[in-house]
């Protein structure tokens, strides 16, 4: 009798453990939906990013570089970056030659390696 007990006590443990909610979620699909019922929107990051190459402190203004065919336009802000904290507001003022083009500093202070992102 005890040993019936037993076998009756394992069979409902295993049987417990092998109880669950319901199947797991499947993997992200394209066209999927989230689970409110919304389609998730992907946007593009179509940022135009430089990075300073070389800076004149006396002069006030430092040349970036930008990848190519990706020149900002002229007369444009941006701010430049260290390590993720701006440290300058810079105002691209051109002349422009190939993938680098001139900006004068209008706050902060700008070092070689900064990247430079209008916002």
């Amino acid at each position: 009798m005890r040993s019936f007990q037993r076998i009756v006590s394992f069979l409902a443990l295993i049987g417990c453990g092998c109880a669950h909610r319901g199947p797991a979620p499947a993997p992200f699909e394209p066209g999927s939906t989230t689970p409110g019922g919304q389609g998730v929107i992907v946007t593009p990051d179509n940022t135009v990013v430089g990075k300073v190459i070389s800076v004149d402190g006396p002069g006030g203004f430092v040349v970036l570089n930008f990848p190519l065919g990706r020149m900002p336009e002229s007369q444009r802000r941006y701010h430049l970056y260290r390590r993720g904290l701006k440290v300058a507001e810079v105002w691209i003022s051109g002349p422009q030659t190939g993938e680098n083009t001139v900006a004068v500093i209008l706050t902060g202070e700008a070092a070689v390696g900064d990247e430079a992102r209008p916002r």
